[in-house]
């Protein structure tokens, strides 16, 4: 199959980050490459990553968000394929093999998501979490051409929706994306996330995204 590149920006993640990583370890076809990002993290994320194996490539950087930790490591990135991994999440082990797979059918396809099911932080997932579609960073895997074409990252206000605003670009932009029906990654659950939080500063980020989507079209159609 396709050989594939793993970007995982990290921020303070050291009670998550080995799980993540291991996730990647264990999957039915293996990747080329892992790269995390330390996003200026205060505690042992980046430690506990340089010591994990020479597999993973550790890059550190000052504290900018988790849209510029992923632009930096897209530009690190060297095999034609992208799977995007929050630090917090887990993926199921034949995850990477269902979404090749998808790519070996239809060669159009620009980037390719999945399903989630949630557990909450300290409780094994059990598989009664609720799924959902995601359309996130954990499930996503892109094809490098369209990645960088896209542009940069933008973190918003509220440091939330960063990808939102990306992939709609992607999408404006004429690329095919497709989402498996199927569940292939835990999204964990736990108290003090941004996305758990889910407070007025979180929720400027995807009205930040929404808001240049609809500049964006104005911009190509004087109508609107």
């Amino acid at each position: 199959m396709t050989s594939y590149s793993v970007i995982i920006p990290a921020y303070n993640s050291e009670a998550f980050i080995a799980d993540a990583i291991r996730s990647v370890r264990f999957q039915t076809v293996a990747p080329s490459e892992i790269i995390v990002v330390d996003d200026g993290s205060t505690d042992r994320t980046a430690d506990i990553v340089a010591h994990m194996s020479a597999d993973v490539r550790l890059i550190r950087q000052e504290n900018k968000g988790s849209g510029e930790a992923t632009n930096t490591a897209l530009r690190a990135v060297t095999t034609n394929m992208i799977a995007g991994l929050d630090s917090d999440d887990i993926w199921l082990p034949h995850k990477m093999e269902t979404q090749l797979r998808e790519f070996q059918s239809n060669p159009d396809l620009a980037a390719c998501f999945a399903r989630t099911r949630q557990f909450h932080d300290g409780h094994p997932d059990d598989g009664s979490g609720r799924v959902a579609d995601a359309w996130t960073r954990t499930t996503m895997v892109i094809r490098t051409s369209a990645a960088l074409a896209a542009g940069p990252v933008c973190d918003p206000p509220g440091g939330v929706g960063e990808l939102v605003d990306w992939i709609a670009r992607i999408r404006e932009a004429g690329g095919l994306l497709h989402l498996v029906p199927e569940t292939l990654a835990l999204r964990r659950i736990r108290p003090g996330s941004l996305t758990h939080r889910r407070n007025a500063a979180a929720e400027r980020g995807y009205l930040f995204a929404a808001r240049r989507s609809i500049l964006r079209r104005r911009h190509t159609s004087p109508s609107i």
